[in-house]
């Protein structure tokens, strides 16, 4: 038995004083609200309303019984509201600076096919830690290792013209005694300022022999990408953003840096089902590489 149903139909019954006009205040027909009640008279084993009478007159036991109910329907049609409160209360999320409008665009129109307001809030990674431990977002991209991460991106090095090459080697940067001019840099971006990323590529540097410079932290994406097309340096990114970027993509010859990415949830966030089921969206937001689709393949540009 519906019993929130049942309650609902005696409530509207009793408060319109017949069968008919309570039905209709139910949103039923007359048939169902009587059905309904009897139900609810079965179930509590005494009659609700008097059957000798046109009207619909409570019984002592129908008086007794009708806060109650009216308790149950109220406290029912409150928990459906805050339910619908609830779906609409947007779920910040702390997104990588380096998505792109269009895939965030994706990302919040498949959440909203699944009844989830997605509010993405771009920032760097420190940042993104310190967003939902403070719980100012429900959810962040967590910045990880390789292994621990749901969502790993290969890097490479990006350059403004084709380098001529299936690999960049970080050693054919170091410049010998007689070279003259400026030598060639990679540009780091502020999301792989994490020592995962920075140090193994700070030691790759220090072992093939570079300066110390030649290994330089932007202080946004647009800086970094601005000092590749004004010079012949490189772009430590993902195959997606070099695409984004017009730029010509490679992979690193030495080895594969890779930015990892782990959904992490505030203490009090609630249910993850709507975002476990986004991992795809959530994906292609950030660059990851897809199966049968292999970093080390991609030319970029």
């Amino acid at each position: 038995m519906d019993l929130v149903g049942a309650c609902r139909a005696f409530v509207a019954v009793s408060d319109h004083g017949g069968f008919t006009d309570g039905a209709a205040a139910a949103g039923v027909s007359q048939p169902v609200a009587s059905r309904r009640v009897a139900a609810l008279e079965e179930r509590l084993g005494e009659p609700l309303f008097e059957r000798s009478v046109r009207r619909a007159v409570l019984t002592p036991f129908g008086r007794e019984m009708l806060p109650h109910a009216r308790r149950l329907v109220e406290d029912a049609d409150g928990l459906l509201h805050e339910a619908a409160a609830a779906r609409r209360r947007p779920w910040k999320l702390a997104v990588p600076e380096t998505c792109t409008t269009g895939g965030l665009a994706r990302l919040v129109a498949r959440a909203r096919g699944l009844g989830m307001l997605l509010d993405p809030r771009p920032a760097r990674p420190a940042r993104r830690g310190e967003l939902l431990l403070a719980r100012r977002v429900r959810a962040a991209l967590l910045a990880v290792p390789e292994q621990e991460a749901a969502w790993p991106v290969p890097l490479g090095l990006a350059a403004a013209r084709d380098p001529g090459v299936r690999r960049v080697h970080l050693e054919t940067l170091r410049l010998g005694r007689t070279a003259r001019g400026p030598a060639r840099r990679v540009w780091l971006q502020p999301e792989d300022d994490v020592p995962h990323v920075r140090d193994p590529l700070a030691q790759l540097r220090d072992a093939v022999g570079l300066r110390p410079a030649q290994l330089a932290l932007a202080p946004d994406t647009t800086t970094a990408v601005a000092e590749i097309l004004a010079a012949p340096d490189l772009l430590l990114c993902s195959a997606a953003q070099a695409c984004h970027l017009g730029l010509h993509w490679r992979p690193l010859g030495e080895y594969t840096p890779v930015r990892g990415y782990l959904l992490g949830l505030a203490a009090d966030s609630g249910p993850e089902p709507p975002l476990s089921r986004l991992g795809e969206e959530i994906g292609a937001c950030v660059g990851a590489s897809t199966p049968g689709d292999p970093a080390d393949e991609r030319d970029g540009g």
